[in-house]
């Protein structure tokens, strides 16, 4: 499929407009034109083909209802003929989210079709300003292919690729462990977890920037594909788990927009990524693991996995006292009861953060959503034998009980934030389609962004 944004000087003008200066527009042009939009019953809403005299395209302009959307051109790919249209706009803010929203438009995931259409293609005239567009893209294109993609073709040692070759791109340095190492180098959870499958358990690290720069760690689960363990999920609850390594693909995608807008940080990020498969030696419920940290931990339920790979993670992360940890997972079904598929919702009790956080996601369109760190639930995850179980008796809460669980690995003194999200549109909107999704992952940058530039 062709690029979505190309460099260029030439191509059909494209201009976008709000359809309250409609009638501004319709005034300034010329008796022919004027006439033919009277002719088509064009009102002002959606897009409207400029010709010439000799039949020819002179312009195409798009009129919206409003300019601050970040999906304004969402669905404008779609309408326009195949062909190459040069943006027009002189706003600079404006044509950013011009060309981000006509690209994740323009979006779909086609790695397994033998045929596939071509589209129309936006012509930017300054290289810098395409660069800036496209690295934006990336960032939130590469979470979308890596959810996408069928579990069988993206496994522990395809998310290490990935991985690695985003270090090779920007000169990081990358590591894993693998297998058995993991219990030599004391990750059990993660090993327990993965332990089943075929496909080796490892712990992903990729490390980027000065070491002297402050110490920002990413850690995303990458179950890469959820069985529900022996604790079995019906055929339903497993169709689309494909995309539980969601979380790891939110990391991948924040880091590498991290890392190509060169953020003075000491970037480290560590992904457990495992799958979660049934076999003779699959851990059970009622088994009791001691963790990294040294907390032993209940199994209530093979199917609360994505915590259990994550509190070895977190553990880690807190081992270099970083200015900040942030995790992303697709957690828990409790987060979507609460606030919808749409709308991820995070925890911190570091409530700087959290403002900083909601304020950047309405500044780029990007919504994320406060959730309590209510410590009275954490009762809900006690055991009887061991210091804490892995799932709550009761799916109330459940959001918050699986926050307050991470948090044990966590010290208090530490900034962390945790990201509960879908990964996984449902429903088709304009530039989203139906499929893997990047929640909170422009939220999280603007708001990096401004912490450390």
């Amino acid at each position: 499929m062709k690029q979505a944004l190309i460099f260029g000087q030439n191509g059909t003008p494209l201009e976008i407009l709000a359809s309250a200066d409609y009638q501004q527009w319709q005034s300034q042009q010329s008796s022919y034109v004027q006439n033919w939009l009277s002719a088509t019953g064009f009102s002002g809403e959606g897009v409207v083909l400029v010709p010439q005299t000799t039949g020819q395209l002179q312009q195409v302009v798009y009129f919206v209802k409003d300019l601050n959307s970040y999906w304004l051109c969402g669905d404008l790919v779609s309408q326009l003929p195949v062909g190459q249209y040069l943006l027009t706009n002189t706003d600079a803010a404006l044509r950013k989210q011009i060309a981000f929203s006509w690209a994740l438009g323009h979006y779909s995931f086609d790695n397994y079709k033998t045929v596939v259409k071509d589209k129309a293609q936006l012509v930017i005239n300054n290289q810098d300003e395409l660069q800036q567009y496209q690295h934006l893209v990336k960032g939130t294109s590469l979470v979308r292919d890596l959810v996408n993609t069928p579990a069988a073709d993206m496994m522990p040692q395809h998310l290490a690729e990935v991985m690695q070759d985003l270090a090779q791109q920007f000169d990081g340095q990358f590591s894993e462990i693998v297998g058995d190492e993991l219990l030599e180098q004391n990750y059990p959870t993660i090993h327990m977890v993965g332990r089943a499958s075929e496909n080796k358990p490892r712990l992903i690290e990729l490390n980027w920037g000065l070491e002297s720069a402050p110490k920002l760690t990413l850690v995303g689960k990458g179950v890469c594909f959820d069985s529900g363990g022996l604790d079995l999920k019906p055929g339903a609850g497993m169709r689309y788990m494909k995309k539980d390594m969601g979380g790891a693909a939110h990391v991948i995608g924040l880091a590498y927009l991290v890392m190509a807008f060169k953020l003075p940080v000491r970037l480290r990020v560590l992904v457990p990524a495992v799958e979660n498969a049934v076999s003779s030696n699959a851990f059970r419920p009622g088994d009791v693991v001691q963790t990294r940290k040294g907390l032993t931990v209940e199994i209530d339920n093979t199917d609360a996995e994505g915590r259990l790979v994550l509190c070895d993670a977190l553990a880690e992360a807190q081992s270099q006292n970083p200015d900040l940890i942030v995790d992303f997972a697709t957690l828990t079904g409790a987060c979507r009861i609460a606030l919808g598929t749409e709308l991820p919702g995070f925890f911190t009790d570091h409530y700087d953060i959290a403002t900083g956080l909601i304020a950047a996601g309405q500044k780029v369109d990007d919504a994320v959503w406060h959730l309590p760190l209510y410590k009275p639930y954490k009762d809900l995850i006690k055991s009887d034998i061991a210091d804490l179980s892995n799932c709550a008796p009761s799916p109330f809460g459940g959001a918050i009980t699986a926050a307050l669980y991470l948090q044990a690995f966590v010290e208090p003194s530490t900034p962390w934030v945790h990201f509960d999200i879908m990964a996984w549109n449902n429903r088709k909107l304009p530039g989203r389609p139906i499929g893997g999704e990047a929640f909170g992952v422009r939220a999280a940058f603007e708001f990096l962004a401004t912490r450390y530039q």
